[in-house]
């Protein structure tokens, strides 16, 4: 068993029915890859898993007007995912799909454990059927007039005009069909529901009031208010639908298990397929079952009851899973920091009126480093914050082109200039010396447990205003000025700052990993920060799915400043960042008013 602390770093899954805006990214991506860089820097056992949801009405929705089939638009999606995940850097070990083999397998496992241990009961309830269309409609699938405010296509589940949520379809006025605009009709349905009163009494009570200092208090008073003050209600896992993972049950043929339930459980059915992936089929179980593992979700606030309350209700009713030991129970979660929502230009975000970044496309014109460091900057990790394009090339110009980017030039500009690229003895150094870089030292403590607290804006601004420190540094000693007159002066100076620089590449690593790695090889620095991000084809039974994997074998990073020693001959510098024109926030704004190609 490995010394490490095991770290799974678990991450939303993002419907495969539409391309990722930059709200997307910054509620739940990034801050997951952020988390997981530093924890890997730091030596911990880090594993970061996710997926494409792949199933669920807003893929069958968006199919059916494009009229493709689930599966054609699903991998269509997943392929863009990986696509987007690669040339942004989010470091997954495993990015896979819920339409496995093993995670039908594994959720069918599960619902079969709950259903055993007594968590599970029928209900037959009232649904909205087509006689059409001959059967059961989701509540995506159902328009009418909402009752609230009168808005003639409101969904079965939401009306966009008003915001009121609805908790059946039935409650629109005159319900009808998306699909053919027919009359719909309540019949009776029986569906498997999980018993969260029961399960709240057999744990789930004693867990959430546990110490839970390190989690957001949103999410936590949000988490104990439902459980403890409001109380749970029972919930369907099945419904009514042909696309899914289906009941594995005599009678429920055609049903399938409901995306929420099924989803969650992709985080275990991820860790699983990795370990099998590696030829380590069991090696999962080091994030599962360790006592001093972590087990941290990265979602949105829109998430918090099915990762705070829901899940962990489902890890205690399954009790023992795949483990000889009946003592073991897996491990519910450690944190949950959900994040709140970004708005565009302070509107919401909208898909349908083309009003958001989509990442994607948005690569195709700008460097991700930039990209990561504007949206964790400006990251909603209390309260909903805002993107902006002007806000966009301001940071950009002003924190990473003139003071970060500035500071690397001009240190190794100087050290080619005045000594060849090849780096100083310097001589004893001096207080003003020792205390900059005992100041870089510390931060090591300090911004790493910001980072550990998954509080990325504080982290990137304190290591930002740490080059500032460095860039004073520099005012003050002037090196420039006193290379013809003291050698050994600038010698000092220079090879100070180079150490301090050194340490600013590792601080700045989880959220500028491109520019850090690039920095490290002018450094002169053998191996790598991190490792790569690979699409790798694997095969189930015949069956076959892409999936991003996290190549660690190049990886050498340490979370420390390691000295580069005198004679350490530095190669050619280039600047990291390239300053932007405002022009580009106007050119970026002019492209919402169009369809992105």
């Amino acid at each position: 068993m490995s010394n490490r602390r095991p770290v799974l770093v678990c991450v939303a899954w993002p419907y495969a029915s539409s391309d990722i805006h930059q709200g997307n990214v910054t509620g739940s991506y990034l801050p997951a890859d952020i988390y997981a860089r530093y924890h890997r820097l730091l030596g911990n056992n880090v594993l970061m898993v996710s997926g494409s949801d792949s199933h669920g009405t807003p893929v069958t929705v968006r199919a059916d007007a494009e009229g493709k089939s689930p599966e054609a638009l699903f991998t269509y999606y997943h392929d863009r995912f990986l696509e987007l995940f690669q040339k942004l850097g989010l470091s997954y070990d495993l990015f896979t799909h819920t339409d496995t083999i093993n995670h039908h397998r594994v959720s069918q496992d599960i619902f079969l454990a709950l259903l055993n241990n007594g968590y599970l009961y029928r209900k037959v309830t009232a649904q909205m059927y087509s006689p059409t269309g001959d059967r059961f409609l989701p509540d995506r699938y159902v328009e009418g007039t909402c009752p609230n405010c009168g808005y003639p296509r409101a969904r079965g589940d939401q009306c966009d005009n008003c915001n009121t949520l609805f908790e059946s379809a039935s409650e629109l006025i005159d319900p009808r069909s998306q699909l053919d605009d027919s009359a719909l009709e309540l019949r009776d349905t029986e569906h498997f529901f999980l018993d969260l009163p029961r399960l709240a009494e057999h744990g789930l009570k004693e867990w959430i009031q546990q110490d839970k200092e390190h989690w957001r208090p949103q999410v936590i008073n949000f988490a104990r208010n439902l459980i403890l003050n409001e109380g749970l209600q029972g919930r369907a896992v099945t419904r009514d639908m042909d696309w899914g993972i289906p009941v594995p049950v005599p009678g429920f043929e055609h049903k399938v298990l409901y995306v929420w339930f099924e989803a969650v459980i992709g985080y275990l059915s991820a860790t699983i397929e990795w370990a099998s992936n590696n030829g380590t089929p069991e090696a999962w179980k080091e994030w599962w079952y360790r006592d001093d593992a972590r087990t941290i979700y990265f979602i949105g606030k829109d998430n918090i009851p099915f990762h705070a309350v829901i899940w962990p209700a489902q890890l205690l009713g399954i009790g023992r899973l795949y483990e000889t030991d009946e003592n073991k129970q897996l491990n519910l979660p450690y944190d949950v920091p959900a994040n709140e929502f970004m708005n565009m230009e302070g509107r919401k975000i909208s898909g349908s009126h083309n009003w958001g970044v989509w990442m994607l496309d948005a690569l195709q014109r700008h460097d991700p480093d930039p990209l990561r460091y504007y949206l964790t900057v400006t990251m909603p990790e209390t309260r909903d914050s805002d993107w902006s394009w002007h806000g966009y090339v301001e940071r950009n110009n002003n924190e990473l082109v003139a003071n970060w980017g500035n500071l690397v030039n001009r240190v190794l500009n100087m050290m080619n200039r005045y000594f060849g690229g090849v780096v100083p003895e310097p001589a004893a150094l001096g207080e003003k010396d020792r205390a900059l870089l005992a100041a870089i030292d510390a931060g090591f403590d300090e911004i790493g447990a910001l980072y550990d607290a998954a509080r990325f804006r504080a982290a990137a601004q304190e290591t930002m205003a740490l080059a500032t420190k460095v860039n004073q540094y520099l005012e003050e000693t002037s090196p420039w000025k006193t290379a013809n007159e003291d050698r050994e002066a600038t010698a000092c100076s220079l090879y100070t700052a180079l150490q301090a620089i050194n340490g600013l590449k590792v601080l700045f690593a989880p959220i500028l990993p491109f520019t850090s790695e690039r920095l490290h090889q002018m450094l002169g620095l053998e191996g790598q920060l991190f490792g790569h991000q690979l699409v790798r084809e694997f095969s189930e039974d015949g069956r076959k799915h892409r999936a991003l994997v996290y190549d660690a074998s190049a990886a050498k990073g340490e979370w420390l400043r390691s000295e580069i020693r005198p004679g350490c001959k530095l190669p050619k510098p280039s600047p990291l960042f390239r300053k932007l024109e405002e022009s580009v926030a106007e050119e970026e704004l002019a492209r919402l008013v169009r369809p992105v190609a």
